[in-house]
């Protein structure tokens, strides 16, 4: 999330379906031992919970001249509204991330992450995700090295799991970054066919982390199209992805250097809905 976006840099394009219906992710039980679930239980509207989720906050631009302000639950400090939240967990089952405009034209939503909280190393990764779509919207779903304190970004090392733009909701795009590879060609997309738009309905998006290799899917763990390991990088890179944990980030950015700000085509507010974030043990093959 945090780089040299994808649009300036190769990719590789897949047809996910090729006219099929988009089949739900399950995990095969013979191999797979489910080690996390966050499946965004509530009876009420209430806040994301504290034990697994803490906020970014604040403006700034991000690193990629973001035009939103990042709001944390409840928060009274404009312009965040508490009576409007940028994300919550609704009676629905759902993660809600919110953008909105108020009528001073300032831009808010939310970005949620487990740094400190929960943090894995290796396994299958999996989001279940609608995506928000028009011109301006840029939602994520990706991991940051729990070493960031230390070693800074991106020595810490980024796995973007799920990105798309809300000007291209057909297309999802995953890549890695780090030392040595931040925006050039380590990034892959997955189309889907015909006029489907990732907005349209929830599909699934994962990552199958190994030592030496990463592995990103849609819909399914068989189908995977982007395949990454130390053999990828170019001369200078550092593969970060085998020193320890990493923690999840959940976000939805207005404007910015890769999807452009909004326009007067855009309509808010915008929901990125998350049914659930899970984790599953790989045994060594």
């Amino acid at each position: 999330m945090r780089r040299i976006p994808l649009l300036s840099v190769p990719a590789l394009a897949v047809c996910l379906g090729c006219g099929a219906a988009a089949v739900p992710a399950d995990p095969p039980a013979q191999k797979e031992t489910l080690l996390w679930s966050e499946d965004f239980t509530a009876s009420v509207q209430s806040s994301p919970d504290p034990a697994t989720w803490m906020f970014d906050t604040g403006a700034g631009g991000w690193g990629n001249k973001e035009l939103e302000t990042y709001c944390a639950y409840g928060s009274t400090a404009a312009p965040c509204n508490p009576a409007q939240p940028n994300s919550f967990v609704g009676a629905d089952g759902y993660l809600h991330i919110v953008a909105r405009k108020d009528a001073k034209d300032n831009y808010t939503s939310a970005r949620l992450k487990t740094q400190g909280l929960k943090s894995f190393e290796y396994g299958r990764i999996e989001a279940r995700i609608k995506m928000p779509a028009g011109q301006g919207f840029w939602p994520a779903f990706w991991l940051l090295g729990d070493n960031i304190s230390a070693v800074d970004w991106p020595a810490c090392g980024e796995q973007d799991i799920m990105e798309t733009i809300g000007s291209t909701p057909s297309v999802n795009h995953g890549s890695v970054h780090g030392t040595g590879f931040t925006g050039l060609a380590l990034g892959q997309t997955i189309s889907l066919p015909g006029n489907a738009r990732f907005s349209d309905d929830f599909h699934t998006y994962g990552m199958i982390w190994a030592p030496k290799k990463i592995a990103y899917y849609v819909d399914s763990p068989a189908n995977v199209y982007a395949t990454f390991t130390p053999s990828s990088l170019p001369a200078g890179g550092v593969w970060p992805f085998d020193s320890g944990k990493a923690f999840f980030i959940l976000n939805l950015a207005v404007g910015g250097d890769w999807p452009g700000p909004p326009n007067a085509a855009s309509v808010f507010p915008q929901e990125m809905l998350v049914d659930y974030v899970r984790v599953w043990t790989q045994p060594a093959p």
